[in-house]
């Protein structure tokens, strides 16, 4: 059975891409793409090649991603991928020289955009808790808007390299270090905690993750923001403020 092409939607395309192109160049790639069944059609030649590049490496790694959560790490080989991005092989080549390295590739990508989401929406609390619930609700909301990227990125990195690894822990580093420094800046003075109690958070938030997403649980997600809310304001704020919070977010 043949592989389903991924779809790049508008919104990945634009972050993955930045500013590097004039807005109108990427409304043209993201119109002629919409128009089309994946490829680019013969509208293409009047876009700049080095953009066409770019979308075509960012073919690749959103296919990495499908191909990933579909078949596990172990099991997707680079024809997966290319039959997932409806690319040729020597395109393939062009951008990445290995399974690992396109790997590597999407989820650095992906990480970005999470961090880049998760910091932006939290930014615009204004107490702790309330930078807090934000983070969270981003990060659900990324995990239900693109599932094979987190699946991929808390599940299967586990299971590539010791590369992919070791980036997997420092990206639970950095959140680990965001939370401790908001609660550093907002938490009053007198407020008992440590640098191991974001550790602590964190890690116990990504297990709750990691446990549903290896079951491709992913209409699971949502109904644990109550609890990971609980979990992340307890250590800090104690029990009454904790469950103040499972309070107004169950039901």
């Amino acid at each position: 059975m043949a592989a389903d092409r991924i779809e790049l939607s508008q919104q990945t395309l634009v972050a993955a891409l930045g500013d590097s192109w004039p807005p109108e160049q990427v409304d043209a790639a993201i119109e002629l793409l919409a128009n089309s069944d994946g490829k680019f059609p013969s509208g293409v030649r009047r876009l700049p090649s080095d953009l066409i590049r770019a979308i075509q490496r960012q073919r690749l790694i959103m296919a990495m991603l499908k191909a990933t959560s579909d078949l596990g790490y172990r099991r997707a080989n680079v024809q997966d991928v290319i039959d997932r991005a409806g690319v040729s092989r020597p395109t393939f080549y062009e951008h990445f020289s290995n399974k690992e390295d396109c790997f590597l590739a999407a989820f650095d990508s992906s990480a970005r955009r999470l961090r880049d989401q998760v910091d932006s929406a939290a930014g615009e609390g204004r107490s702790w808790r309330e930078q807090v619930r934000l983070g969270m609700r981003a990060m659900l909301d990324f995990a239900g808007a693109e599932p094979d990227t987190v699946r991929t990125v808390v599940v299967e990195a586990r299971a590539a390299s010791a590369e992919a690894v070791l980036r997997r822990v420092e990206l639970l580093d950095y959140f680990s270090d965001c939370l401790d420094a908001r609660a550093q800046a907002l938490l009053p003075a007198d407020a008992r905690f440590t640098e191991v109690t974001a550790a602590g958070v964190v890690g116990g938030i990504e297990a709750l993750l990691y446990a549903r997403l290896c079951r491709s649980e992913f209409d699971q997600l949502e109904g644990l923001y109550p609890s990971m809310m609980y979990f992340a304001v307890l250590p800090y704020e104690g029990h009454a403020a904790a469950s103040e919070e499972l309070a107004l977010h169950s039901g």
